[in-house]
């Protein structure tokens, strides 16, 4: 099947759910052995009168000695000495119920200042409406985002701003209207959009106000599967909602329905329509993530997953300073080539260049329709994919090795990226 790939996704709806990634199978544990006759009095009353005239035989002695008594009611006692030991030998003392609660109520009340619910409106016209002509409505939808500066810049996503959408019964207007509601205030702030980023789903608001709580943000490159996690937005409108749980799991794949892959971390802190943009935030309350998908399904529960915060930082300074993010650009349509599908059409396993736009980088480095890129800076290529990832390690105006297959034979190139337009 072909697979025709442009250097950039894009990604453009309300709130963004992922489908099941996997074919998930539950397999059912049973106890299938066959079972033997006995009989009862024999097997089970004698044995149990007698385990109790046991127990009752050593308690008794254990009691009368001295020695043996105070070892076991000062069995206690001994359990910060094996907790010593414990955590010596790498393990970790279980947290109590009110420690955990304590946990909560701190990074709740660290974070909360800092997150803010967006409300955008927005137009849908309807086609071919059974009252003739196209009809215009006005339709609202909310979100979430984060304080990233105390002069009012806000961080969100992309799809929680970018409403413009076309299908082919109705298409919808870019926003009319952004609407910010701060934490424990009911004034609403006129937002106006600083700049978005398709690519990445991320996007910078702004409103007119100063002294804001700007939200703090911790390294998510140090983040360990299984450390505490809290979700931070409004779910459906409901303003400052919380709810826990942990790093599921990090660096994970996921390909949304426009086909847009992220590298995302894992939570099962539950995630919601109107959490997109919020935070997800470790126990000191300090920032881990921007709440950005879910997966959902018959079988999915608790498996939601946002943009590592890490990530984020370059990209938000980018779009204040340039409305956009620059980014280099080599200027190719590739196809993916399988080594069935290279076979089938003489050609060599790699990237298929199906077109090459006037005047890009690749035109004047001399990479030609019908080339097939087999690698880039010395690395073996076979993906658009791999392809970008050598290409985003680079900034505009580097130079790039490109090795490509022209009729069977190798040629060396070297192209100057441009920006992407």
């Amino acid at each position: 099947m072909e697979n025709n790939n442009q250097e950039n996704g894009t990604t453009n709806s309300k709130f963004k759910t992922v489908s099941n990634p996997g074919n998930y199978k539950a397999v059912y544990e049973v106890d299938d052995k066959p079972k033997k006759k006995s009989n009862f009095g024999r097997n089970v009353v004698l044995p149990f009168f007698s385990g109790i005239v046991g127990c009752a035989v050593v308690l008794g002695t254990c009691f009368g000695v001295p020695s043996i008594r105070e070892q076991i009611i000062g069995s206690g006692n001994s359990s910060s000495s094996n907790s010593s030991s414990a955590q010596a030998s790498g393990y970790i003392d279980q947290v109590s119920l009110s420690n955990y609660s304590d946990t909560a109520v701190y990074a709740a009340n660290k974070i909360l200042p800092s997150i803010v619910g967006i409300q955008i409106e927005y137009n849908v016209t309807s086609m071919f409406s059974l009252f003739g002509g196209n009809q215009t409505s006005t339709a609202t939808a909310t979100g979430s985002g984060i304080i990233i500066s105390d002069d009012g810049y806000i961080l969100t996503n992309n799809h929680v701003v970018s409403s413009s959408e076309a299908e082919a019964y109705y298409q919808v207007s870019e926003a009319t209207k952004i609407t910010v509601t701060l934490f424990d205030d009911d004034t609403q702030y006129d937002a106006k959009i600083v700049g978005t980023d398709e690519e990445t789903d991320l996007a910078v608001i702004k409103i007119d106000k100063t002294g804001l709580t700007k939200a703090e943000f911790a390294d998510s490159d140090s983040i360990k599967v299984g450390e505490f996690a809290m979700a931070v937005g409004s779910p459906l409108g409901l303003q400052s909602s919380i709810t826990c749980g942990v790093v599921s799991a990090v660096n994970r794949e996921v390909t949304d329905t426009d086909g847009k892959t992220y590298t995302l971390i894992q939570t099962d802190a539950a995630i919601n329509a109107g959490n997109s943009g919020g935070a997800l935030v470790n126990s000191e309350g300090k920032v881990i993530g921007v709440n950005t998908l879910k997966l959902t399904g018959e079988d999915v529960e608790g498996m939601g997953f946002a943009i590592p915060i890490n990530s984020t930082t370059d990209i938000s300074s980018q779009l204040i300073q340039y409305s956009k993010v620059r980014r280099p650009y080599i200027g190719i349509t590739g196809m993916d080539l399988d080594a069935e599908t290279a076979k089938r059409n003489n050609l060599v396993e790699g990237i298929y260049v199906k077109d090459v736009e006037t005047f890009s980088s690749a035109e004047k480095g001399g990479i030609k329709i019908g080339d097939v890129i087999i690698q880039a800076d010395g690395k073996d290529v076979k993906t658009m994919d791999e392809l970008n990832e050598i290409k985003n390690s680079h900034n505009i105006g580097d130079e790039m090795k490109i090795k490509v297959n022209r009729d069977g034979e190798e040629k060396e190139l070297t192209i100057t990226l441009g920006e992407q337009p």
